[in-house]
């Protein structure tokens, strides 16, 4: 079939081609205009991060108010069990024993224990004198870090919901999503480290 005849093509007629005619799911593609936009939007905030942080900052000549956070050892720790959930849903994506439903269920649960570290982490952070308003470094921190956990959220209810409705597609989707949101927060990370 041409690109044309397919751009035209009315999905509710008959092709008149044999064969079934396979076509994405709405979630599927709803994923990955989403892809685009989240992709987007922290591509944006890298660059006003690295513009505010100004090319001097990166080698350390950066204005008097830019005073990059300390990376702690929990940062790593998160991202290693964010790791750790990405490939638990890679193993549901898969499923090639029967237990996605066991892999997904120790994704989300990596997901939300990623999400608790995070917690920790600002905490620690707080605790340590480093508020939102103490220095723009700070608030592209707490903007960036909030930005991704609301993601984490989301793909956690999107998961909860594959999971109660037994959805084998969408616990596929939900897979993807995760490696999207791992890919996101190693972008972040590079970010914060640059510093």
């Amino acid at each position: 079939m041409s690109l044309l005849a397919r751009l035209t093509e009315k999905s509710w007629e008959e092709s008149g081609e044999p064969g079934p005619i396979t076509r994405p799911s709405a979630g599927a593609v709803g994923m990955t205009a989403y892809f685009a936009v989240a992709g987007v939007m922290f591509t944006l905030l890298g660059a006003a991060y690295l513009m505010r942080m100004g090319v001097h900052g990166a080698l350390g000549h950066g204005g008097s108010d830019w005073r990059p956070m300390p990376d702690p050892p929990l940062l790593w720790i998160n991202g290693a069990v964010l790791l750790a959930s990405s490939i638990a849903w890679e193993g549901a994506r898969r499923d090639r024993k029967g237990h996605a439903r066991q892999a997904s269920v120790a994704g989300a649960a990596l997901g939300a224990l990623f999400l608790v570290g995070q917690w920790l982490l600002w905490r620690r952070y707080l605790a340590h004198g480093y508020s939102l308003s103490a220095n723009p470094a700070n608030a592209f921190f707490y903007l960036l870090t909030a930005l991704h956990g609301c993601h984490i959220i989301g793909g956690l209810v999107a998961a909860g919901r594959a999971l109660a409705a037994h959805d084998l597609p969408n616990i596929r989707l939900c897979a993807i999503y995760w490696h999207f949101l791992l890919l996101i927060w190693i972008f972040l990370a590079a970010l914060l480290v640059m510093t």
